[in-house]
């Protein structure tokens, strides 16, 4: 790369075209081949890289063009797991009065969102991801980052009592082979030379941001989290540590990323609140780049980055949900706050989350997703050139 500060990337989703959402229609309904759905991805895929190619990102992505969202595509890659929408949760769940006042509270229709159960014991069935980072290298020359759920999404979101218990008496069982699944598929990016593995963990933020029904997520069907918020922290945390456990230094950048929920345009239905309560977690885990929603008053202080360990920091400065661009001088001067606790080459410039999470659901339009990267990339230029 040209420079070494300042380097831009993506978090990872993007809007699929209505021809990829019919596709993924097709192929769930058995009209289309998996290869002709890969067919029809392809091209998309290939249209965003150059879109992220004319902006200037220095760490592109596949936009997740063959996942449904970010968690629930492992469902077909992994044996013995049932996709169920929310709606059909309610199956499984004691107090559905309460399941139920929580969905009311979403600005998302219950049966659009889907939640991957483990019904029996989970292995990889094909890689989650390996083969989307390999037709992307084949495309482009420019540093490549994949998006993969991390540990403690995956346990929360997959262990239900009525579905799994039978394979795995409590989630710390299920987590065992979550942690095995992420270790395999890591250990084969960094084989095939991933720039970028980037894990997600939105759901840290509910756990200490949710106070009436704690044990409950507002992104997937966990419903396993115990009030504790400091005891769910250190499960999450024991997890990721292990998932990188002598996988750092080895020529692929890890990264985490923490958001407060991307499923709605509406700021005031999503989670607010400073990062302290996660200083135990973002301080210890062991990744090299935290990737922190940091565009909305929502994400609280900048002060918080200094208990964070020296990491380096993805600094969330686009908002995917809005449809007015960014201000160049605005994010420029957002960015110089923060080189008072980082030095600039730890400091990256990224959206706060996906434009596109839901693949029926997007936050934006390409043409404004486009515009704000732009954007980004002429503010990560101008703070190059100063001095």
């Amino acid at each position: 790369m040209a420079e070494d500060k300042f380097l831009t990337s993506v978090i990872g989703s993007w809007p699929r075209t209505k021809e990829v959402q019919r596709a993924m229609r097709d192929k769930k309904a058995g009209r289309i081949t998996d290869e002709e759905f890969h067919n029809i991805a392809d091209e998309s895929i290939l249209q965003i890289l150059r879109w992220q190619e004319e902006a200037g990102i220095d760490f592109v992505s596949d936009g997740e063009q063959r996942r449904d969202n970010y968690i629930s595509f492992v469902a077909e890659h992994l044996n013995n797991v049932q996709m169920l929408s929310v709606s059909e949760l309610l199956d499984y769940i004691e107090d559905k009065a309460s399941f139920e006042e929580i969905l009311g509270t979403l600005d998302v229709p219950a049966y659009s969102m889907t939640n991957p159960a483990a019904t029996g014991k989970i292995s990889r069935k094909k890689p989650l991801a390996l083969n989307d980072y390999l037709f992307l290298k084949k495309n482009t020359d420019k540093a490549i980052k994949v998006a993969l759920p991390g540990p403690y999404l995956l346990t929360r979101s997959m262990w239900v009592e009525g579905l799994s218990k039978e394979a795995y008496p409590t989630k710390e069982d299920l987590a065992v082979d979550i942690v095995k699944v992420l270790r395999e598929e890591l250990e084969d990016l960094i084989a095939a030379g991933c720039d970028f593995v980037q894990f997600d963990e939105p759901v840290l933020t509910e756990v200490v941001f949710t106070k009436k029904n704690a044990n409950r997520t507002f992104m997937c069907g966990a419903l396993t989290a115990k009030a504790d918020a400091e005891e769910e922290i250190a499960f999450a945390l024991d997890l990721m540590n292990q998932v990188t456990e002598g996988m750092l230094d080895r020529g692929t950048k890890i990264g985490l990323h923490v958001c407060r929920g991307n499923w709605s345009t509406e700021e005031e239905v999503l989670l607010r609140g400073p990062y302290y309560p996660l200083i135990p977690y973002l301080a210890s885990v062991n990744v090299d780049q935290l990737v922190l929603e940091y565009s909305t008053p929502r994400a609280g202080e900048l002060d918080a980055i200094r208990e964070f360990g020296g990491k380096e920091l993805g600094f969330g400065i686009v908002n995917p949900r809005t449809e007015g661009i960014e201000s160049v001088e605005e994010m420029v001067e957002r960015v110089k706050e923060i080189r008072t606790f980082l030095p600039d080459h730890k400091i990256y410039l990224n959206p706060d989350c996906g434009f596109g999470t839901f693949a029926q659901r997007p936050m934006n339009s390409d043409e404004i997703s486009f515009e704000k990267l732009k954007a980004m990339v002429t503010a990560a230029r101008i703070l190059r050139e100063m001095v």
